[in-house]
Formats: C-alpha cells, structure tokens, sequence
C-alpha cells in the first residue's frame, strides 16, 4: 500500500495574499505533496475579521474536497488563528505547522500583544479607521530588498489588502488545539516564537532567510518543511 503524504493546506497572512505561498505550494507539489493554496483576502476587509477569516476558510477547503490527512501551515499573522481552523473544520486535521508565524494568544487581540509603539504606529498611519496596505508599515526599500523581482514583488503588493483597524481590536478565538504542531523559523524576528515552541516540545526548523523566504527560496523552504512534516 503506498504511503500519501498529508494534504498540507496553506494559509497566508490577513494582510497579504496567497502570491506570498504559490512559489512554495509549487515546491511542495515537486517533492510529492498534495498541497491546498487559500485565498481568503475577500474575508478580511471588513469586521469581524476573524470570524469571516473563520467562515471562508472552512467554506474554501470543503471546497477543494481534498481527501485524506490534512496539515495546516499558517504564515505570518495567519499563526494564531490555526487552532480555530482546524476546528471549523469536519475533515480531521492531523498537525499545525507555524511558518514564521505568530503564536496562538487565544482571549488575546493583536492590540494585547503588539508592542506599544507599533500599536500606536498603527493608528497614525491608519485612515478612516482602515489600515494602509502591509508594505506601507514600513520604509519604501524593505519589500524590494527582501524581493528582488519586480515582477513578483508586484503581484505581492497588488494582493496585499486593506483590513479594517478594528481587526486589531478584535480578540482572537479561545480555541484549545491538543494535536502535534511544529514550528520552521524564517527570519530573525521570530525567534523568540521559535525558542517558545521549542520549549513546548515541539518539533523545530530554523532557516536564516527572510519573512517573505516562502516566494523567494521556496525549495529551501519546501525541504525544511518536508522534513519537518516527517518528525510530525
């Protein structure tokens, strides 16, 4: 009887968009992994994010009628909302990966745990009550450095949405996960999520990339999150 591996569902950041995983779900595809790529960018444009995020995530992997075990892996900001994910959905899910992601803060809203001064970056740089595209948090050379292509970094930023500011007042949903999860660190600012996962216990990959590493060394990224997969 062949061995399948697990169906890994991806899922992208709230403030950015399924081009920042497509070069990655293409690796995995090439090493022999089903792979489900989500674009729930339509969920988060207006309140309550979470539960829209909820809502269109459950709808969009029935959807894809993928059969079989299912792995989430969460980018980014998509970390903390997989425990409630995975229990939206019917099909049993078998791990979560956090790919440079934050942690799960259930009860907790992202305003609870950004430092100050980004919180309050945040409201400055807001408009009617809207937050500025993902790339505009930062100074004009960050996204160029990190991605090169102009062409790809263009698809990027066209994604990327505009997601009310209340998104960040909203508290995260009190959802308890008890099966296996890993984490694979991409850049230095999630280390400390790293060091925190690894002191859970769990299984733990570290690349010395970058935040976006995922569409730029995606067949680094697909092979540590192989192997990570094979210790799950």
């Amino acid at each position: 009887m062949v061995d399948v591996p697990a169906t890994t569902v991806l899922v992208h950041s709230p403030f950015l968009g399924p081009a920042t995983l497509r070069p990655l779900a293409d690796a995995l595809a090439a090493h022999g992994h089903p792979v489900v790529l989500l674009d729930l960018r339509v969920s988060v444009n207006s309140a309550p994010v979470h539960q829209r995020m909820i809502g269109e995530f459950a709808d969009a992997v029935d959807d894809s009628a993928v059969e079989g075990e299912l792995v989430l892996v969460g980018h980014s900001g998509a970390g903390p909302l997989l425990p409630a994910f995975a229990d939206a959905l019917e099909t049993e899910v078998d791990a979560l990966v956090y790919l440079d992601a934050d942690l799960p803060t259930p009860g907790k809203s992202w305003r609870e745990t950004f430092p100050a001064d980004l919180m309050a970056h945040m409201r400055a740089i807001s408009r009617e009550d809207v937050m500025p595209r993902w790339d505009r948090w930062f100074p004009p050379e960050v996204l160029p450095g990190l991605i090169p292509d102009p062409v790809q970094l263009a698809e990027i930023l066209e994604e990327a949405p505009e997601v009310p500011l209340a998104f960040l007042k909203e508290q995260r949903p009190s959802v308890l996960w008890n099966g296996p999860s890993a984490y694979l660190r991409l850049s230095d600012r999630y280390s400390d999520a790293a060091a925190a996962a690894l002191a859970d216990g769990w299984p733990v990959s570290e690349l010395d990339l970058h935040h976006l590493a995922a569409a730029t060394h995606p067949s680094e990224v697909a092979a540590a999150l192989v192997e990570l997969l094979s210790r799950l």
